[in-house]
C-alpha cells in the first residue's frame, strides 16, 4: 500500500523554493528558512510564490511528486507532474469508455451512487450526534428522499438519467445543508451551492476545500496510469478535470463537507478570516486559509475502513484507493467499479 506523505504548502509571496542534493529548500532575501527531506513530501501546493527552480522541478518530475499551483485564495491555476504513469493500454481503454455512453454510464452510475450514499450518511450522523441542536424533522425528510433515490439511480442506465437523480439529489441535499451548522449561524449558512465567485463565507469555504480534494484526486488518478482530464460523467471540455470531478462526486460529502462542518461547528474558523472582493465575491484571508489547511491535514491522518477492501487506512490515501479500483475495473479485473460507501 501506497505510504502517506506530507503535503507542503506555501504561501509566502516572496520565497523561492529550490533544491539542494536530496533536499527541498526555501529561500527568502537569499537565505535559508526552511528544508525538508524530498523522500518526506508527497506533493507541494504553491498559493503565492516567487519561484520554483528548474533543479527542484526536475528532482519532483523523477519522484513523481507534483507541484500544483492556486491563486492566493486556492483557485487552481496548474499542475507539474513526472512521467506518466502506468500504461498506454489502459489509457485507451479509459478513451474508449469515455466514448461509449453505454459504459460511461455504467462507471458513472456507481459514483453517483456512493455519493448520495455518503450524503446521506453526513445527515444521519448529524441527527446522531447532534439531535437536541439539529432540525431532525427537515434532515431526516431529506435523508429519506436519498434513500429513496439509491434504489433509483442502481436502475438507471442511461448518462442523462443519472444525472437528473444526481441533480435532484443534490437540490435536496444542499437544502438541508444548513441545519448541519450549529454554530456561528448568522455568519456561516447555506441557502444554495453557489461558486465563481462563492458568495458568502460557507460556499467560500466548501469552494476551497472543493480544489484540494479535486488536486488531491488528481494526483491519484496520474499516480496510477489514468487521464484526470477524460471522464465519464464530467464530459471533454478543454482545461477541465472531468475524471477528477467524477471521483470527487463520491467523496465530497464525506471528505470535504465534514471537514467544513467541523471547521464552523467548532469555531476554529470565524467571519473576520473572509474577505468580500470588488465583484461580491467572498474569499479567505491567508491565515484562515492554514487553519483549513492544518484541519483538511489532520483529517487526512485520520483512519478509515475501506468498505471494499476491509482494511483500515487513512484518509488521505482514499482517492488513491479509488483510483487504483478505477483502473482495474478499466483493466477488466473488476466486474465495476466499487464506489467508497462510507459507513
Amino acid at each position: 500500500m501506497k505510504k502517506l506523505q506530507n503535503v507542503f504548502y506555501v504561501f509566502q509571496p516572496d520565497v523561492y523554493i529550490s533544491k539542494d542534493g536530496e533536499n527541498v529548500v526555501v529561500l527568502k532575501d537569499n537565505k535559508e528558512i526552511k528544508r525538508l527531506p524530498i523522500h518526506t513530501v508527497e506533493s507541494i501546493v504553491c498559493f503565492n510564490y516567487l519561484g520554483v527552480s528548474p533543479a527542484l522541478m526536475q528532482l519532483c518530475g523523477e519522484r513523481n511528486i507534483g507541484i500544483s499551483f492556486f491563486t492566493p485564495y486556492g483557485r487552481f491555476q496548474g499542475r507539474i507532474s513526472g512521467s506518466i504513469q502506468g500504461n498506454v493500454l489502459l489509457r485507451k481503454q479509459q478513451y474508449r469508455y469515455s466514448d461509449d455512453e453505454t459504459e460511461s454510464a455504467k462507471i458513472a452510475r456507481n459514483m453517483i451512487l456512493g455519493k448520495i450514499f455518503n450524503s446521506r450518511v453526513v445527515l444521519k450522523r448529524a441527527v446522531r450526534d447532534h439531535a437536541e441542536k439539529a432540525d431532525v424533522n427537515s434532515i431526516e425528510t431529506t435523508a429519506g428522499i436519498l434513500e429513496n433515490s439509491i434504489e433509483k439511480i442502481r436502475n438507471a442506465e442511461a448518462l442523462g438519467t443519472i444525472r437528473g437523480i444526481e441533480g435532484t439529489c443534490a437540490k435536496a441535499y444542499f437544502e438541508s445543508f444548513d441545519h448541519l451548522i450549529l454554530h456561528q449561524k448568522n455568519d456561516f449558512f447555506l441557502i444554495e451551492r453557489n461558486r465563481r465567485p462563492p458568495l458568502d463565507n460557507m460556499n467560500a469555504l466548501l469552494s476551497f476545500l472543493y480544489s484540494m480534494l479535486t488536486n488531491d484526486i488528481r494526483a491519484a488518478l496520474e499516480s496510477v496510469g489514468l487521464d484526470p482530464y477524460v471522464g465519464f460523467l464530467h464530459r471533454d471540455r478543454p482545461g477541465r478535470a472531468s475524471l477528477a470531478l467524477d471521483l470527487m462526486e463520491e467523496l465530497r460529502p464525506v471528505m470535504a463537507d465534514r471537514v467544513a462542518l467541523s471547521l464552523v461547528n467548532r469555531k476554529q474558523v470565524n467571519a473576520k478570516g473572509f474577505i468580500t472582493k470588488e465583484s461580491g465575491g467572498i474569499v479567505m484571508e491567508e491565515e484562515t486559509i492554514k487553519t483549513v489547511l492544518k484541519e483538511w491535514q489532520e483529517k487526512k491522518k485520520e483512519e478509515v475502513t475501506h468498505p471494499f477492501l476491509d482494511e483500515k487506512i487513512e484518509w488521505g490515501l482514499v482517492p488513491y484507493v479509488q483510483a487504483l479500483l478505477l483502473a482495474r475495473y478499466i483493466r477488466g479485473d473488476l466486474e465495476e467499479y466499487p464506489p467508497f460507501l462510507y459507513k
